[in-house]
């Protein structure tokens, strides 16, 4: 399988994944989050092959970090920019404009386990053509 059709399935499985992700927590997507989704995928999934020597503690920091960051990014256009109003956290303590804060951070970093299990999974088993 080449490099852009390896590329597309991760990101579909983050975008999938993300948005069911949301479903179940919140009870409803939008659009934008199965983008956010697949990119955060898509990044993590090519990181975390170039850190595998890394603990899985450090795996999660960097996860937990990525996704807050996309997650940011796409607030910052999708809320602040857009006004679609697809989240609002400026309820949640140590929120940053309303778009992340502290709590998610945590719990990304928690389930940034699981998307390094799959991507080591996809990788090694050599799933979608991935590579050790």
């Amino acid at each position: 399988m080449g490099r852009i059709r390896l590329n597309l399935h991760i990101f579909c499985i983050g975008a999938a994944g993300y948005s069911l992700m949301e479903i179940v927590w919140r009870g409803f997507t939008h659009w934008s989050m199965a983008l956010t989704g697949g990119i955060c995928f898509l990044v993590l999934y090519h990181l975390y092959g170039v850190f595998s020597h890394l603990a899985m503690w450090k795996k999660c920091f960097i996860g937990s970090a990525v996704i807050t960051a996309i997650e940011f990014a796409a607030g910052c256009i999708v809320n602040l920019y857009l006004h679609w109003d697809v989240w609002d956290y400026s309820e949640y303590p140590f929120d940053l404009y309303g778009q992340i804060c502290l709590f998610y951070s945590v719990l990304w970093f928690f389930l940034s386990a699981l998307i390094v299990f799959l991507a080591d999974y996809i990788r090694g088993r050599k799933i979608l053509g991935g590579r050790k």
